[in-house]
């Protein structure tokens, strides 16, 4: 092996910080990558990791190395990209990770038009609702809802996105209606989320306000959260197009309103040395162009 496969076996055991995630992210042996970082150590005279039984950890000239390393990587494949994206259809496997509703009621029926329109194209689809490590997890590009965090990651706005407060009429009926964001604490909420911390954010003469929520059931997956709210178990907060249809047939209407967030948006996000890729390009367009005719309750 040359030396810039050397650099990429060794990147990539930093961002995975483990042989293991290295090798199943390259399609190598463990053994393997461990070799190859050695002799990359041997050659370099430099000791680059330290190995313990848990976990790796990098040196301080690992540091410095893994930074010039990754660029030179990045300079490599935007070099290759820029070539050979010129004139060409967009192919080549593409590893995406998305949110589990939004995968489950809108990409079902957007990838297999996508694979139609490409045939050249491959896709590694998971649905999950955490926030994955695109680079680090090897994820080619990421579908994400809602305001994004800081990160060096490109991100490209697809479609809009609103929050609503919802619950059944029966619901409402029963317990009555809540006039302002503190009034939930008098109510049965649902909420939707991983972290043991559940907050619900509101608007008020332009400022945000964050409710703090807790409640008898807290999924992780919007779909739940919204049958559960169907079910007249409570009120909940949750994107439009997960509840749209429920809204349209009466089974939820939404509260609080006028206290609504500035809607903001779901994003596709890809790493900036990937900016180049056809393939990437593609998708994010074909994806926003999907969104835009869906006729899809944002």
């Amino acid at each position: 092996m040359d030396l810039l496969d050397d650099m990429r076996i060794f990147v990539s055991a930093v961002e995975a910080m483990s042989f293991t995630g290295a090798a199943a992210r390259l399609g190598l042996s463990k053994q393997f990558v461990s070799r190859r970082i050695s002799a990359l150590e041997q050659s370099l005279g430099v000791r680059l990791l330290l190995r313990t039984t848990r976990r790796l950890a990098v040196t301080d000239l690992g540091q410095i190395y893994y930074a010039r390393a990754r660029r030179i990587l990045d300079d490599v494949e935007a070099a290759n990209l820029a070539v050979s994206s010129q004139g060409e259809r967009p192919r080549g496997n593409l590893r995406v990770s998305a949110p589990m509703s939004f995968g489950t009621m809108f990409l079902g029926s957007v990838i297999p038009s996508f694979l139609a329109t490409y045939p050249d194209v491959t896709i590694e689809l998971e649905l999950n609702d955490r926030t994955v490590d695109i680079i680090g997890e090897g994820y080619d590009v990421a579908v994400r809802i809602g305001a994004l965090a800081d990160s060096s990651l490109i991100a490209r706005a697809v479609a809009p996105m609103r929050m609503v407060t919802c619950a059944s009429p029966r619901y409402l009926a029963t317990h009555g209606t809540p006039l302002t964001p503190e009034d939930l604490r008098e109510h049965a909420l649902l909420p939707y989320g991983h972290s043991q911390r559940v907050s619900w954010t509101y608007a008020r003469d332009g400022s945000p306000v964050e409710i703090s929520v807790s409640g008898r059931l807290r999924v992780n997956n919007g779909e739940l959260a919204r049958d559960a709210a169907v079910a007249d178990l409570g009120l909940t907060w949750l994107p439009v197009f997960i509840v749209a249809p429920a809204l349209l047939g009466g089974r939820l209407v939404t509260v609080l309103d006028d206290f609504s967030p500035p809607p903001t948006a779901i994003h596709v996000v890809y790493p900036q040395h990937r900016q180049a890729s056809l393939v990437i390009r593609a998708f994010s367009e074909f994806l926003a162009s999907a969104c835009s005719v869906a006729g899809v309750q944002w």
